[in-house]
Order: C-alpha cells, then structure tokens, then sequence
C-alpha cells in the first residue's frame, strides 16, 4: 500500500479551499489578540502555517495521482457552472508552487519567532494575508480573480516591507509600490481588453477563443496579451523594469526578504501558465506570441543580474541579484517553449527560490555578527582544554595569529561553525554547483537545451546564448559570494562569537535539509516537474478539467430527483 493510497480518506475536495481560507481564518484572528499577547501570536502563526504545509503536501500528492477521488481538480466555491463562476484549478504546477509557499511561510515565521516579529506592528496578519494572496493566486482559474489575489498579495507585501520602519525602508517602500502600482494599472487594463476582444475571463474559456478572434482583432488580442506581460513582468523583476527589486528586497527584514523571494516567481507562474494556455499550440497564427521577445528579456535579465552580482559590496544586494539572475534564467527558458526545457526550469525554479531564501536569511545573521561588539580572546594559558596536548598548542611564530596566539588547538565557535556550513550551502545553491539541486537544475536546463533538434531553427541562437550565460551567471555568483564569505569569515578577528538562536538557526537549518533531500530524491522531483511540463505544453486535460466542473445539486433538486424515481 502506497503512501496515497492510506492517506486517500483524508481527501476532499473542499480543501482546496484551505490554502485561501485558514490564513484568512488565522489572520482575522491574530487581529483580534491585543498586543501584548506576542507568545499566543507567535503559537497560533507556526500552527497555522505548519497547518497550511501539511494542507499543501496533501494536494501535491492528489494533483500527482490523477486516479484519486474525483473533484480536486476543479473547485466552483459559489456552485456556478464555468466560465460564469469563479474556479479553483489543481494541477501539478500550482500544487508545487503551493508547497513552496507554504515552506517559506513556515521558516519566515519561525525565523521571525526569534525576534523580527517585534519590530513593527501587525507583522503576524500581514504574512498570513501574504500566504492567503500566493495560495489564491497560484490555485485560480480565471484573469479578474488573479488580479484580486495579485493586489492582495502586494498590499501585504507593502505592510512587510515597511515592517521595522527606518529611512531606507520607507524610502525603498515608496518604490516598491509606485512601480507595483503602476503593474497593477497596465494589469488592469490588459484584462480589461482581453475581456472586450473574447468575452471572458476565464483561462481555459480563454485558450479555447484565442484561435477563434477575428483577424480584424487579432492585433488587439496581441496588444492586450503584450499590456498583461508588461505587469507579469514588472513583478518577474525583468530588465528594465527590475530597478526597484534590489533596494526593497535588500532593505526588508529578513524574514519577510526570505519570503519575497517567491513574489518574482509568481510573476513567472502567471507569464508560463497563461503563455502555455492562450499562445500554444491550438492558438492558431496566434502560436507562440512574443517568445523570440520573453527569450531576449530573460537573457538580458540574466546577464544585467550577473554583473550586479559582481558589482555588489554586501550581502543582501547580492541575494537580490541572485532573485534577478534566476528570474532571468527563467524566463528565458519559458521563451524556448520546450517541455523538455520547462521542465529543467521547474527543477530550478525550486531550488533557486530555496537558496535565494537561505541567503536571505543569512545575510541577517552575519550582518548582525560583523555589527557586534568584540569580545575578548579567551586566554589560551588557562585550562580550557585540558584534552589537547603540548605539541598541539605549538607557539612556533608560524602558528601565531597577529596578536601573537596560537593558532592550532583554538576551537571554532558553534555559532561560527554553523554559518559557515549554511553559507557554504547557499553558495553552492545559488551559484549552481555540485551536489546540491542548483546544480542539478542548470544540468537539466543545459541538456534540454543541447538536445533542441535541428540546430538550425530560429530558436537555436537563443537556446546556445541562454547555455553560456547560465554558465557566465553561475561564475558571477560564485566570484561574488566567494569575496564576501572571506570578509564574513576569514577577516572575523576580534568580532567575538556569533550568536544564532535556535528560532533562527532552525529555519536555516531546515533549507538546507530540503536542499539536501531534494538531491536525494531529484529522480523524483524531475519525474514530477517533466509530468507538470507536459501537462503545460499539452493543456487539453487542464482545460477539460476547468470547463467540464459541474456545480453540486441543491439538496432540493436532489431530492425532488430521487422522490420522480
């Protein structure tokens, strides 16, 4: 008996509906407590979040066992029929962008459990609104109700922004929501076209009218499309539109940066979800609209985001031109529509939201260790290791450091040691190299790329471009990250020991952990994302699984039914 299988009575399909729902719930409830009760804000943020990622793995597993109980699938909450109604929709992509959402919840909270959260007001209901706008967004179905969740997800995002106050937190909010605001606009207005062209809204209903336009609309319909990318990729943080990400992501608390990291991948999701659905295959001479331009912006994002990596004196800049580097490498992938290419790019798109986060997180930690004040050297006459021996506390002059201790038998500090390892983790995630998945991902990406057929098509160049600058971008980041790992730590004298609480170190902890096991277990992982690339690239069961809902009978009509037999 297989794991799905005893776990199948737990499923309903009523709990696609938990993602939105208990953080909502949870969040309309933090508000309610006053104040001055942080440890039950505290409890209830990590129950609930701990919640929402149990919620999430359930419906991985369901969306990756398609013989399972029928209507997980679709979801009608207001019991109206498609295209009228609002849909939920699962499949493997937002299942796996929804277990993503829910992990970084979890660690952004339990790292800010270690303090962060007393840093401002509100912080507890604002992450919880976040989580509630991914989780929406990543679950429907139709372009009005991916809008409500976007604004949703932003006017949160704002709150976490500013948590903490600060001049240079005020002075990158303002940014930060002029730009999104005006994304939000040209959203908008995109939707509003789209609209008037078709005469729906949802994406399924959508794919199915694009090959029908008129050719007399036909440029309006691309005109609409171009006007909804521009804000897709606005907050997918593409040159030029991405001067804001580095200064927010860099100025927020590092909880909430950690969180961040997935806001330019919800950008990504919408651009590969409804790219995928209205320019496919069955869009007519509609098919594989501005891929030649998604190709040459993720490029240029790619390349822009290297050099900012080697430009960068600190740490949190450089996590955030890793967030632009992958964005870039993403959307220059998506530009190829390949499924052999998409599917690398999920692989990657997991462990570089990952080890953004982690460098996040990070950056906080030895941020705060260089800004210590130094503590004594322990003196090295007394007997605080008693189990060296003589010739292991050499002070021959080769074994002195500049204040004339020795060197060898002198114990690295716990606090050291550990951000040390978690660093060393996060460069090898970010920057791609063995064994972690990073590396893994750009494997899979750059062997779907030398396998493209023909090596003449027009897609070619791009295809041999995005190879090298993978590579480039991964050297930019290991040059970068390399320098600033002998400040933090080879250049440590007379900082005193670093000091990681355990709220702290857990969540840093558990990425890597993640990191770890989803090497392990990438045969896995990559039979999952190639399956969720496939259904992308070939969306008639996504289509057929949104439009063929059928609302639930009354009790009524049901029973008016069974009284005619």
């Amino acid at each position: 008996m297989d794991l799905f299988t005893l776990l199948s009575p737990l499923f309903s399909p009523h709990w696609l509906l938990a993602p939105i729902v208990l953080p909502l719930a949870t969040a309309a409830v933090l508000l309610l407590l006053r104040e001055e009760q942080r440890r039950l804000k505290v409890l209830i943020q990590l129950l609930s979040c701990s919640m929402g990622l149990g919620v999430a793995v359930l419906l991985l597993m369901q969306a990756d066992a398609p013989s399972g109980p029928s209507g997980l699938g679709a979801y009608l909450p207001g019991n109206w029929p498609a295209p009228f109604g609002i849909v939920l929709a699962l499949d493997r992509l937002s299942a796996l962008m929804l277990v993503l959402t829910a992990t970084l919840g979890l660690v952004a909270a339990c790292y800010a459990a270690g303090g962060w959260y007393r840093a401002g007001v509100h912080f507890h209901p604002l992450l919880q609104f976040q989580l509630m706008g991914l989780g929406g967004a990543f679950l429907t179905a139709d372009l009005f109700n991916l809008f409500v969740f976007f604004e949703i997800t932003l006017a949160a995002s704002y709150g976490l922004l500013l948590h903490g106050s600060g001049p240079a937190r005020i002075g990158a909010g303002l940014h930060y929501v002029a730009v999104n605001l005006v994304a939000s606009a040209l959203f908008l207005v995109g939707v509003s076209m789209l609209y008037g062209i078709t005469g729906t809204l949802n994406m399924a209903d959508l794919a199915r009218s694009v090959a029908e336009v008129a050719p007399a609309d036909r440029g309006l319909l691309h005109a609409a499309a171009a006007i909804l990318g521009v804000a897709f990729l606005i907050k997918a943080a593409v040159w030029p539109l991405n001067f804001w990400l580095v200064p927010a992501y860099s100025a927020a608390t590092a909880p909430v940066a950690a969180l961040f990291a997935l806001l330019t991948k919800l950008g990504l999701y919408a651009v590969l979800r409804l790219w995928t659905l209205l320019f496919g295959g069955d869009a007519g001479v509609s098919a594989g609209f501005a891929a030649a331009w998604l190709s040459g912006a993720g490029l240029v994002t790619l390349a822009w985001g290297a050099l900012g990596l080697l430009a960068s004196q600190r740490l949190p800049a450089v996590a955030g031109y890793a967030a632009v580097v992958s964005s870039g490498l993403l959307l220059a992938a998506v530009g190829l529509g390949q499924a052999s290419v998409t599917a690398g790019l999920l692989f990657y798109l997991v462990s570089s939201t990952l080890g953004v986060a982690l460098l996040f997180l990070l950056a906080d930690l030895l941020e705060r260790w260089r800004e210590r004040e130094a503590r004594p050297a322990p003196d090295e006459a007394t007997d605080d290791a008693p189990f060296l021996t003589p010739d292991l506390g050499s002070t021959q002059s080769h074994n002195l450091d500049d204040d004339e201790v020795a060197l060898i038998g002198r114990p690295i500090p716990a606090g050291a040691a550990v951000l040390g390892l978690a660093f060393l983790g996060a460069v090898l995630l970010v920057a791609g190299l063995p064994p972690l998945p990073g590396f893994v991902g750009k494997v899979l990406i750059g062997q779907a790329l030398l396998a493209l057929p023909g090596f003449t098509g027009p897609g070619i160049p791009w295809a041999l471009l995005l190879l090298a600058l993978m590579m480039v971008s991964g050297l930019a980041a290991l040059v970068s990250l390399t320098r600033l790992g002998m400040r933090h730590f080879w250049s440590a004298q007379g900082r005193g020991t670093p000091v990681v609480r355990v709220a702290e170190g857990v969540p840093v902890a558990a990425l890597l952990a993640l990191a770890v096991a989803l090497t392990l277990h990438g045969e896995a992982l990559l039979r999952y994302t190639t399956a969720a690339a496939t259904a992308l690239h070939q969306p008639a069961a996504y289509l057929e699984t949104v439009l063929g809902a059928q609302p639930v009978p009354s009790p009524a009509a049901t029973a008016g039914r069974e009284g005619e037999r």
